[in-house]
């Protein structure tokens, strides 16, 4: 099972998968899930965890101090995978090494505003803190220039509306 796919049950309904968006504050777990739905970019800042059809939007700082770990945790229990977002550039590293074995489900990574990027290095850097905190699978995007989109919503089973 791919993420987002949707599957017939037995009684007629369906099941939505749901990626759960882990990153820092400004990393752009917003602004990804606007553009793959197809919605006009708002840029805003997320206040509190917030449930789309197939994705679960949370706020930077729930990564960025830990004592909102417990709620990433109880959080993780609503989603079929963990999307851990780490910026191109970004100085700033956030997501422990080994994280994702805090999370009893598959994680890949999102390095996120690739257009950014000042050269390769910056986006080995991403690629690294996010292999190091455990992801399976990477993926180099630009919610702005709309790159890097199409091989994600394959991932994800193409169903991001």
């Amino acid at each position: 099972m791919r993420p987002y796919e949707v599957h017939p049950a037995g009684n007629n309904t369906l099941i939505i998968m749901k990626t759960l968006l882990i990153g820092k504050t400004g990393v752009g777990k917003t602004t990804l899930i606007q553009r793959l739905k197809g919605e006009q970019l708002d840029h805003r800042k997320t206040q509190m965890i917030e449930y789309h059809m197939n994705f679960i939007d949370t706020p930077g700082e729930y990564l960025e101090h830990r004592d909102f770990y417990r709620a990433l945790i109880v959080t993780a229990v609503d989603a079929d995978f963990i999307g851990f977002m780490q910026g191109c550039g970004d100085e700033d590293i956030w997501l422990p090494p080994a994280f994702a074995m805090t999370f009893a489900r598959p994680v890949f990574g999102i390095v996120s505003k690739s257009d950014l990027a000042e050269s390769e290095e910056d986006i080995d850097m991403a690629v690294e803190v996010l292999i190091s905190a455990g992801a399976e699978r990477i993926f180099v995007v630009s919610a702005a220039q709309n790159t890097g989109l199409d091989e994600l919503r394959k991932f994800l089973g193409g169903n991001t509306s």
